[in-house]
């Protein structure tokens, strides 16, 4: 059974929103990493990304995604793309949830990611999305950001941190 560790504190966005989440001086006595984050954009462009050591190498990645009317799929070259978050033209107050999940973050292999990640509208259209990443980042992880592909995190978006311990 995975113990889950928070590692730091939850970030909090206050008013005027952020251009990034970071998390730095991750310590190494963990098998894995797990973001959870809670995010709405200050615009109308929604795709978060991460970046690792400050690292901005490309990746790949394939998705799943169901909006409530179609499902797609895609696959694609691209730095760190992780998920969609809730934009400015959503319902008000609403926020998108992600889960992301890197095994093996500090081996010495390129980092594989996956993302489980909702967004929120009580409109017509809400996305449902699987994502897997691969990044081409073979050091371990001791820093890693989150940021919105467009304009800032909006006030009161969360991100914590969770080192991983198998037993």
């Amino acid at each position: 059974m995975a113990t889950y560790i928070q590692i730091g504190s939850t970030v909090t966005v206050g008013a005027g929103g952020a251009a990034n989440i970071e998390f730095t001086s991750i310590p190494s006595t963990y098998t894995d990493l797990v973001v959870k984050l809670s995010a709405r954009n200050s615009s109308t462009d929604g795709a978060v990304k991460i970046s690792f050591n400050g690292n901005s190498s490309t990746g790949t990645y394939r998705f799943l995604q169901g909006s409530g009317a179609a499902a797609s799929s895609s696959n694609g070259s691209a730095f760190g793309y992780v998920g969609n978050e809730t934009m400015s033209t959503d319902t008000a107050s609403t926020f998108s949830s992600f889960e992301i999940y890197i095994p093996n973050a500090f081996g010495t292999t390129q980092k594989s990611i996956s993302t489980d990640n909702v967004t929120e509208n009580n409109g017509t259209t809400a996305y449902a999305t699987m994502l897997a990443t691969l990044v081409n980042l073979t050091s371990a992880i001791t820093s890693l950001k989150l940021e919105p592909s467009a304009n800032l995190f909006a006030q009161y978006t969360t991100a914590s941190l969770y080192g991983i311990l198998k037993s």
